[in-house]
């Protein structure tokens, strides 16, 4: 049974499918349990990666990557979250937020700092959600005015025009890299108009050496524990005027454009999840006997087996359509939600039906279908939440 077989796959991203798979068969899937229970950071896998052309090559030919497509990013998504998800996560954080200073970037940003992440020189992250503010990009709690620090004491991160340069107080939360990047991408408040709720927001470039930029990871998590997210703290963070991304207000705008072909992404994490679900679940019941019958010949189990494998190829197929319409610009929003959210709640059913089916042993820490019935939990959230997915469905459809 292949279940991440290439027919649904374009032509143009089968190849670099196949080298996905064969880099995550030789350095993904052996070294999962390790840093599963290790925690660390896998640097050694991710300089492997971008050895192999498969870590920040979204970015376009003439800034150093290989410009590879929306399609091509979820063939090889797939394929690394079968093999682990932390690990993977790691490998496709790497460049996240770099493609905005790409599409909306001066030529001297690009150079500076899209640059040497297309050439594996350096890694980056975006911060976006805070400590008490996820979701709802215009509802950030976040203030920027002309007080200064003692203007966004305790509200999260804002961004203060000051001359020549910008000073940024606050926080950010589950940060992608925000120990190991070189650099992030910001989104920041610089507005506070009622009237104008999306207009109120900007995104800049925040080297992580800036004095007053600090960063320590988040505790421990129950899940992808090879991937790091850390706490950020903005204190007086001053940065020059020519970091801001594009122009001041544009942050939401921008950043809802590029959650589009983020959330296609995260639908390949989802089916990539389910399906290591479905394989462990299959090997498990097949050649296995209870009560002098193989486990795979009781009809409970093979429907159960059967939704599995309907629900897999129905996320499946809606998720490379949805990756046709973003890329073609065609409801865009709608697709990508409908994607992230079938994609992600499949990876859940079938990580559920996976641990029922394997008993008792479901729960031992070392069993792979243990680590993907965690792993499944994080998907769901991240991007934007499932609940938020289903009101931009709704209101798009």
């Amino acid at each position: 049974m292949e279940l991440l077989d290439e027919s649904i796959v374009p032509e143009h991203a089968r190849d670099v499918k196949l080298d996905a798979r064969e880099f995550a068969d030789a350095h993904i899937r052996p070294n999962a349990e390790e840093y599963f229970s290790s925690g660390e950071y896998p640097w050694e896998i991710l300089e492997a990666g971008q050895e192999a052309g498969l870590v920040a090559q979204d970015i376009g030919e003439e800034y150093g990557g290989r410009g590879l497509s929306l399609i091509e990013i979820l063939a090889v998504a797939e394929e690394f979250f079968r093999a682990d998800a932390g690990i993977a996560l790691t490998l496709q954080l790497a460049s996240f937020g770099a493609e905005i200073v790409e599409e909306y970037g001066s030529e001297e940003q690009k150079e500076e700092y899209l640059r040497p992440v297309a050439e594996c020189e350096q890694i980056t992250g975006l911060a976006v959600s805070e400590p008490e503010t996820g979701s709802d990009l215009a509802g950030m709690t976040t203030r920027a005015d002309k007080r200064g620090a003692e203007a966004t004491e305790g509200s999260g991160a804002a961004a203060e025009k000051d001359g020549d340069e910008y000073v940024l107080n606050g926080e950010k939360y589950w940060i992608g890299n925000a120990v190991e990047a070189d650099w992030l991408t910001v989104y920041a408040r610089t507005g506070d108009d009622e009237e104008n709720r999306y207009g109120n927001h900007s995104l800049f470039i925040v080297p992580t050496d800036a004095e007053g930029y600090h960063a320590e990871h988040i505790p421990e998590k129950m899940g992808m524990r090879a991937s790091k997210q850390g706490h950020v703290v903005f204190d007086d963070c001053r940065i020059p005027e020519e970091n801001l991304i594009g122009h001041e207000g544009t942050g939401f705008m921008i950043l809802a454009e590029f959650f589009n072909h983020g959330r296609v992404v995260v639908a390949g994490h989802g089916l990539g999840l389910a399906a290591a679900a479905i394989e462990e679940a299959w090997e498990f019941t097949h050649g296995r006997e209870a009560f002098g019958r193989d486990v795979s010949d009781f009809q409970a189990v093979q429907h159960g087996l059967a939704e599995m494998r309907m629900d897999f190829e129905s996320s499946r197929a809606l998720t490379y359509r949805a990756a046709e319409k973003v890329t073609e610009g065609d409801d865009a929003g709608l697709w990508a939600a409908m994607a992230k959210t079938t994609a992600t709640e499949t990876a859940v059913d079938c990580a559920e039906q996976g641990m029922q089916f394997h008993g008792g042993r479901s729960v031992l820490s070392d069993r792979r279908i243990a680590r993907v019935y965690r792993d499944v939990r994080i998907p769901v959230i991240y991007e934007g939440a499932n609940e938020i997915q289903r009101n931009l469905v709704y209101n798009q459809s």
